[in-house]
């Protein structure tokens, strides 16, 4: 005979314990023996308030009562006598209870409870901070003034698997252990970490939920090719989903200095994804961004959406974090800390500060010969120094350049930008097809590197095809317009330009790179050879005399030598635009 199926009106308390799984794996003895404790006090408070436990499961209990006003008495008397329990213990030992609260019909069966009232009860749980009370509206309208509590309205909120948005109530009653203070900090990795929390579904329509899960998905899978950064994976992100998140919170539990967090809004056949990212400790917006499409073909839409926010996230967290390095005092830096200052000084792009880069790039690998980081920027550095300013012997600087990308491939094979660094190395020394191997790894690894596209782009203008070498690094500066080598990119296509023989806009590119590094010596150069071509001979000369000024014996050994990742043709294509511009050396 099937078992009998009652259905009743009732008030449904569904409890669980934050961060249960975190704390189990650090103690599980002490962990459950915690839990022990105080299931008994939730179990003598539920019967105290004439309540009856229904179902539970590991570390979460669902109960039933008779009263609306007795259960919400019953969720705040538990959280209060947990919150007293937890006391003694350190703050990383405490089991802090989220509870929820929603009056609905039901299904009971063999004394389980069922049915859309108990999800509902289990949805408003979730979204309750760790120490809190979450409740539906029909709960905070039963209760009314009858009980010694206050509600925040924490509106309408979607969640998994509920048709309609629930109207969310926060319990703010004094006692609630919500005031306990924070959970314990995990330690933060030692480069800049991020979780990508799932995108909010905001358009009431359940079939753009996988759309939305789809573009936090591939933005985690995107930025986790960066080697700079630590990305938290999806399975602990989407623990949040349908949750309403404190990003301070966030960032404690899952160690992490930033969070990226979004939503998605469909209207008709257009989608609106909003997107920002929030620095987790001040709270402090560091990003945003707003992007609007027509969903004509979704996975297209979902694609271009999640490389848009990719290549805006990463530059943004790079940024972040040269500015908090510059905030530490000189004697306090760590590793990471160094290598940010010796980017900050390469980015000035001129001799004296690329040296001050070098000195903070070994510091770097002195603190932790470990750290890739340190090999791969002292060998940007170095080849810089060899190749720009000539403040080193240009051959001995391209063979400590190679030897030191060679060795942070060897400390992380999948590090994108250490082969970059390499590719560098050969073009400079005419080995084309070398280098472009190198960048295809590289690019194979993380298709959004920004440096990988700069480098594939001078190798094929000094190797014969600056039309696409143009192409290539027109999209390294739009992937990344703060790269720290933007000084060597905008003036490469300058050059790129006049090989082309497109004369006028070498000369405006050249402009454009002056205009942001007056000092960078070789944007004048290429000004004066472009202006020499076309005529403009007092023009030219004024760029010629500030060339010469600027770095005097360089300009004197790349035009009496023609460097090595020059072709003959295209050396003496250059030097006919400076001796027309008045070159007499």
């Amino acid at each position: 005979m099937p078992e009998r199926v009652e259905r009743r009106l009732t008030t449904i308390l569904a409890a669980d314990v934050a961060e249960y799984s975190r704390l189990m794996r650090g103690a599980e003895d002490e962990t459950l023996a915690a839990l022990t404790a105080c299931r008994a006090i939730v179990d003598g408070l539920v019967a105290e308030h004439r309540g009856r436990i229904a179902n539970t499961a590991g570390d979460s209990v669902l109960a039933e009562f008779p009263s609306v006003a007795g259960a919400l008495s019953c969720a705040l008397a538990i959280q209060q006598e947990i919150t007293k329990h937890n006391e003694p213990l350190p703050p990383g030992r405490q089991l802090r209870f989220r509870i929820g609260l929603h009056l609905g019909d039901v299904m009971i069966r063999g004394g389980d409870l069922f049915g859309d009232a108990v999800n509902i009860a289990a949805r408003l749980q979730s979204l309750a901070e760790p120490g809190g009370i979450c409740v539906s509206a029909a709960v905070r309208e039963h209760v009314g003034t009858r009980l010694a509590a206050a509600f925040a309205d924490g509106g309408a909120q979607q969640v998994k698997n509920i048709a309609e948005p629930i109207h969310v109530f926060r319990v703010t009653a004094p006692g609630t252990a919500q005031s306990s203070g924070p959970s314990a900090a995990l330690p933060l990795p030692d480069k800049p970490s991020v979780a990508v929390l799932p995108f909010t579904n905001m358009s009431g329509d359940p079939e753009q939920e996988f759309f939305a899960d789809g573009i936090a998905e591939d933005v985690i899978t995107a930025l986790s090719r960066y080697p700079s950064l630590f990305v938290i994976a999806r399975n602990s992100t989407f623990t949040y989903k349908g949750r309403a998140v404190d990003v301070k919170q966030v960032g404690r539990e899952l160690g992490v200095r930033y969070v990226l967090e979004g939503s998605l809004r469909k209207s008709g056949n257009r989608i609106r994804v909003t997107a920002q990212l929030v620095e987790a400790e001040t709270g402090k917006h560091v990003w945003a961004e707003r992007y609007d499409r027509n969903l004509a073909e979704i996975f297209a839409v979902q694609d271009e959406i999640t490389e848009a926010v990719t290549i805006a996230v990463a530059p943004a967290i790079a940024d972040a974090e040269l500015h908090r390095a510059m905030r530490k005092p000189p004697e306090s830096l760590d590793a990471w800390a160094a290598y940010q200052r010796g980017l900050w000084h390469y980015e000035k792009a001129n001799a004296v500060d690329n040296a001050l880069a070098e000195k903070f790039f070994q510091q770097a690998i002195d603190l932790d010969p470990n750290f890739a980081g340190g090999y791969k920027a002292l060998a940007l550095a170095r080849t810089t120094a060899g190749a720009v300013y000539q403040t080193h012997n240009l051959s001995e600087a391209l063979a400590s350049a190679e030897e030191l990308a060679r060795r942070a491939v060897a400390l992380d094979g999948t590090d994108a930008e250490a082969r970059t660094r390499i590719a560098v190395t050969l073009y400079l020394r005419a080995d084309y097809e070398g280098a472009l191997t190198e960048v295809q790894r590289a690019l194979t690894i993380n298709p959004n590197l920004a440096p990988a596209h700069g480098v594939r782009g001078s190798t094929l203008i000094f190797s014969g095809r600056p039309s696409d070498g143009l192409a290539s690094l027109e999209t390294c500066i739009r992937l990344d317009p703060r790269d720290p080598n933007l000084a060597a990119r905008l003036n490469h296509v300058a050059l790129g330009l006049y090989f082309c023989r497109e004369y006028e806009a070498a000369i405006e590119a050249a402009k454009r790179t002056i205009r942001s590094y007056p000092n960078h010596p070789l944007a004048y150069r290429w000004l004066a050879a472009a202006l020499g071509q076309i005529g403009r001979i007092d023009e030219a000369r004024v760029a010629l005399d500030r060339a010469i000024a600027v770095a005097p014996p360089s300009l004197e050994t790349y035009v009496r030598q023609r460097p090595p990742w020059f072709r003959p043709q295209d050396h003496a294509h250059w030097v006919e635009g400076l001796c027309k511009a008045g070159w007499q050396g």
